[in-house]
């Protein structure tokens, strides 16, 4: 092998090193640029999905919506007694749901506090009575095209921008909002909900 043939082939072993290196690093941070990526995705997940509890002091906008039970409910008609509004997603979201169902195993706790709880959701009664036989739900829910989600600040707040997050209002005897409690984990232990009404009633 001549001394020209040697270092032709030696430039060509450094010139395929660097471009493996160059791919190697390439790969390097691609993978570095995925982590990242992930990391990022979680942390927004996480921040969006905190729960959110505030005390206010507002008239509660007032509604009328039919029901599952094709009556209707006026909000101003209940005054007298504590309203809780249990805003959701409705149909498909299991969890929803069987939050209602599990709110009705203790009855009990609510009717001690003269509290009456109403579902609300943006189904038509056919779809949400579906998941309600399936869940064993037994309430009546409120049927919302929107327009009550969005004056009490809960449309878009879940997963879906066009439906109402998982959320509770609190209205007292005399028509005022109370509390706003917001749980994007779709969860809330009913005997920690009865604990947030004795808290802003004063029970």
């Amino acid at each position: 092998m001549t001394t020209n043939t040697r270092q032709q082939l030696h430039a060509r072993q450094r010139a395929a090193a660097q471009t493996d290196r160059r791919r190697r690093n390439i790969k390097r941070l691609a993978s570095w640029a995925s982590v990242i990526a992930v990391v990022v995705a979680i942390t927004a997940m996480l921040v969006t999905s905190q729960t959110t509890s505030a005390t206010i002091s507002t008239t509660a906008p007032e509604f009328t919506l039919p029901t599952t039970n094709d009556t209707t409910v006026t909000l101003s008609k209940l005054r007298g007694k504590p309203v809780l509004l249990y805003f959701n997603e409705g149909a498909g979201c299991g969890a929803c749901i069987m939050q209602m169902t599990a709110i009705e195993k203790q009855k009990g706790d609510f009717d001690a506090l003269g509290v009456t709880v109403l579902p609300i959701v943006m189904n038509t009664k056919a779809d949400i009575t579906t998941d309600m036989t399936r869940y064993g739900a037994t309430t009546p829910f409120l049927l919302d095209d929107g327009s009550v989600s969005r004056a009490y600040g809960t449309l878009g707040r879940g997963m879906h921008a066009d439906l109402p997050g998982h959320s509770f209002v609190l209205i007292d005897a005399a028509g005022v909002q109370r509390w706003y409690g917001e749980y994007p984990s779709m969860w809330l232990e009913p005997a920690d909900l009865v604990k947030e009404i004795q808290g802003r009633l004063g029970s």
